[in-house]
């Protein structure tokens, strides 16, 4: 092993070999799943993306969301990495702000996508959930909520209120930042 490469690079070598690693790795890891990298390089990453996801998952299953606000950011950040598209994310939680599923609702395009109540509703119900966390991705980049994010972020919590499901925040993922409504009173 080259002993003048970075951290991240001894890691990524241990993973995929130095040879994929010189030919993918580009200075940050996001290149690895944005370029021109063999699939069978990033068949591992991927594994280990889907690992520490479900990782992440079972951390949230087994306590309060509420309480582990960072771990929820983490989540998400994975979630939402390497997509080019809007995409809207529920996370279902029980009464005790576990989580009991985390589910991708609707898929748009690069700058928007649909989201309709009623089929949120539907979901909402289908896992008895009593209260939500609400997510989607700005692949530009640019964490700052809309006026249709806000608009659509109200038309969910009087929807949910009439069934009694609680809308504890919704966050905006966009890079490797996280806005929450609920830090900025919107929720």
């Amino acid at each position: 092993m080259d002993y003048t490469q970075s951290p991240t690079e001894k890691l990524l070598a241990s993973l995929i070999g130095e040879e994929a690693t010189g030919k993918c790795y580009r200075g940050a890891l996001r290149s690895l799943f944005e370029g021109d990298c063999p699939n069978q390089d990033v068949a591992a990453l991927l594994v280990a993306r889907e690992l520490v996801y479900r990782w992440l998952a079972e951390e949230l299953a087994e306590r309060d969301v509420l309480s582990s606000p960072d771990v929820v950011r983490d989540f998400l950040r994975l979630h939402f990495a390497g997509r080019d598209y809007e995409a809207f994310v529920v996370l279902f939680l029980d009464a005790q702000n576990r989580l009991i599923a985390a589910e991708e609702l609707f898929r748009g395009t690069l700058s928007q996508t649909a989201v309709y109540p009623r089929e949120v509703l539907k979901e909402v119900l289908k896992h008895g959930a009593a209260a939500v966390i609400l997510s989607h991705n700005h692949p530009s980049a640019i964490g700052e909520p809309s006026q249709a994010d806000r608009y659509l972020t109200e038309q969910l919590q009087k929807a949910l209120a009439f069934v009694d499901v609680k809308v504890l925040d919704h966050l905006i993922v966009a890079g490797n930042t996280a806005v929450s409504f609920a830090e900025r009173g919107m929720v």
